[in-house]
């Protein structure tokens, strides 16, 4: 029996990417014929790790595919075709008027994912949802086979690799409050309101700060230099740090500089930055929108609307109240144990071990 995981584009660092490869992992260490492939493969990963999906194996009745659906592709539609048993991995689609203004091709990917996300109700036979949140919106979508949930397997051993010296020394010990968003620049992320949480914090309470912004903005360009020009209407320009595609190395630096993690996204399927933070110390805000209150899960410091006044505030006590800043990081690292890498592999694993019985029984 194969286990052939499919998603449209595997990339480097990106979040289903490495979940596919960690699911990779686990497979193969438990006995399973399986690989990788993918419409699109990032030049810089190993060769080996991935084929295209024009060579996959051919497949039969008691084989599994496992298909990750996180975005538009003709594959959507040529998951049906194949003549075995069909896993599905729903990381959830970003609703595609969030780019309308920003990006056609975002906008039509996005659009064209959730087409398909629908055609695919009737035509896979389990599947796997990031979160709960993600759970309800195949549910909504129509899908009657069984849906577990189970969180994005994260290989926690890969954050104690050596961080960027440069960037630690370059912004640590010199009495400024670093405040933290990871993620793509892309408009349902909110950089903006960020931004807006930042300025009033740095005007209200502590001009001696700093925001960091670490991630790419690759085909969201026009809504990053929308970001710019906002930064420059507040005079920040001196204070909020666009950092574009960087290294993991620089990644892991910044994360063990920052004081605060402020995240206002209001769409994510699961948020694995949340969990990054927490894996790091920083203590987490974060606004409650899609499926942010289910990956924080208690931990973090949720706030239930949109208020840069109260944001700002939060801010401000998290960090100058040592006592409850160490709460609020107590409770995070207990809620990291849920997220245990053995725990949600040997969840995965069981889920997996029941599909394949349902089948053999049935």
């Amino acid at each position: 029996m194969k286990i052939i995981q499919i998603l449209t584009t595997i990339a480097y660092g990106d979040a289903v990417s490495n979940d596919a490869v960690a699911l990779a992992d686990t497979l193969q260490r438990a006995g399973y014929e399986t690989g990788i492939y993918a419409e699109n493969i990032d030049p810089r990963l190993p060769e080996e790790l991935a084929g295209k999906t024009d060579s996959l194996p051919s497949l039969k009745g008691e084989d599994i595919i496992i298909y990750h659906l996180s975005t538009g592709s003709p594959l959507n539609y040529q998951i049906a075709e194949y003549p075995c048993r069909k896993l599905m991995i729903y990381h959830n689609i970003t609703p595609f008027s969030y780019f309308e203004a920003y990006s056609y091709d975002a906008w039509k990917l996005c659009r064209s994912g959730q087409e398909g996300m629908r055609f695919l109700a009737d035509k896979v036979d389990y599947c796997l949802a990031d979160s709960e949140y993600n759970k309800a919106d195949l549910i909504k979508a129509g899908y009657s086979c069984p849906i577990d949930v189970l969180p994005i397997l994260i290989p926690f051993a890969d954050y104690e690799k050596e961080p960027d010296v440069a960037v630690i020394k370059k912004y640590s010990d010199d009495r400024y409050v670093n405040i933290l968003f990871t993620g793509r620049i892309a408009s349902n992320k909110k950089q903006e309101d960020v931004i807006r949480a930042f300025a009033l914090y740095r005007k209200l309470y502590n001009p001696r700060a700093r925001l960091f912004l670490v991630g790419s903005y690759n085909g969201m360009e026009r809504y990053c230099s929308r970001l710019k020009k906002y930064v420059r209407e507040l005079q920040l320009e001196n204070s909020v740090y666009f950092t574009g595609h960087i290294s993991f190395a620089e990644i892991l630096a910044y994360y063990r500089t920052a004081d605060v993690f402020l995240c206002m996204s209001e769409h994510e399927g699961f948020c694995v930055p949340l969990i990054e933070a927490m894996y790091f110390g920083v203590p987490v805000i974060a606004c409650d929108s899609s499926a942010i209150g289910g990956t924080l899960n208690g931990a973090g410091v949720l706030l239930k609307e949109k208020n840069y006044l109260e944001t700002a505030g939060m801010i401000q006590y998290m960090t100058t109240h040592p006592a409850f800043r160490e709460s609020v990081v107590k409770k995070q690292y207990e809620r990291l144990q849920d997220l245990e890498h053995d725990k949600i592999e040997k969840q995965f694993l069981d889920y997996l071990d029941a599909f394949i019985r349902r089948r053999n029984f049935s």
